[in-house]
């Protein structure tokens, strides 16, 4: 898109550089997945920017796209999280993260499962809150350990949490970091990005299936990530993510809509760049979701200036 081509070139050139010990940490350079859950289609898609495919640089954004439980109980998380320029080891902070926040979720996933059900809104928000906050405590324990700054050995992370009962549509997210949250509704493209500390809701109310029941009475917090690494290195219960502030919002969805959870690689053009915004769009705005095949091919369209690795997972309602 735009008025000159984009300056590398659209498919990859040289792989990137591997220690022969270290073959278990090798990213590729794309990944694709899918699911269809209830009145939910999920299409998700990280590929390496153009910029790390001409150099032979690992992508650093990290995709994870998993189930916990069955049946109508089941809960779904999507995360990414894209790691720090020229940091060190960025690709595996971010794949990290993810896996660190994605157990925390899966040991939680009864009561997150609840709380989504019942519009709990106030323990979804604190106990979401706390089990990132946990997981940038590992972060920076990680950092101590082999001698880095805080600064670089970290990552932003956003995070989808989707129902699979076919009554609920709720959906909430939350995360650490840049990137965007948007939806498309009757064609027209609307920015959810929550501001640091935001609790409230756009487009209304929280009222998911069951949402007509009173709330829960308080309980002890979600369980942290790992039980067994209790803190000794990690001495702050609560720490604050160097990273930013936490990020939360849980919506209702509608028949037509399509959510869009991105890393800063998709979010910044598709805010800057107006023919990209209408593209996705006119491709986007279908009453069924895509193949993963052309989801991955509007994923990347290419426009100049605009190098750095994306991803990108999206949410059809039916």
């Amino acid at each position: 898109m735009g008025d000159e081509p984009p300056t590398y070139e659209a498919e990859p050139t040289t792989l990137p550089v591997v220690d022969p010990e270290e073959l278990r940490d090798l990213v590729p350079d794309t990944v694709l997945e899918g699911a269809r859950y209830g009145t939910l289609t999920l299409r998700a898609a990280s590929l390496r920017g153009d910029s790390a495919r001409y150099r032979g640089e690992p992508r650093r954004d990290a995709l994870l796209a998993v189930r916990f439980g069955i049946g109508d109980s089941a809960l779904v998380l999507v995360a990414v999280a894209s790691g720090q320029p020229a940091a060190p080891g960025a690709d595996r902070v971010a794949r990290e993260l993810c896996e660190w926040i994605a157990a925390a979720v899966g040991r939680n996933q009864a009561r997150l499962t609840e709380d989504i059900h019942t519009a709990n809104r106030g323990a979804l928000s604190s106990g979401l809150h706390r089990l990132t906050d946990r997981a940038y405590g590992r972060l920076r324990a990680g950092a101590t350990v082999r001698g880095l700054a805080p600064a670089d050995h970290t990552a932003s992370v956003r995070c989808l949490l989707l129902p699979a009962h076919p009554a609920c549509r709720t959906r909430v997210f939350f995360g650490v970091g840049d990137g965007g949250l948007f939806r498309l509704r009757d064609g027209v493209w609307q920015d959810l990005e929550p501001a640091g500390g935001e609790r409230d809701t756009m487009g209304g109310p929280v009222l998911g299936y069951g949402g007509g029941r009173p709330p829960a009475p308080p309980q002890p917090p979600y369980a942290q990530a790992d039980p067994s690494s209790a803190a000794p290195t990690d001495p702050d219960p609560d720490p604050a993510p160097a990273h930013g502030p936490f990020r939360f919002r849980a919506s209702v969805a509608r028949p037509g809509d399509t959510l869009l959870l991105c890393s800063a690689g998709l979010a910044e053009p598709l805010r800057r760049e107006a023919a990209l915004a209408d593209r996705l769009a006119e491709r986007w705005d279908t009453a069924e979701a895509p193949g993963l095949a052309a989801f991955l091919a509007d994923a990347q369209t290419g426009v100049k200036g605009y190098a750095d690795d994306r991803t990108a997972a999206a949410v059809w309602e039916a």
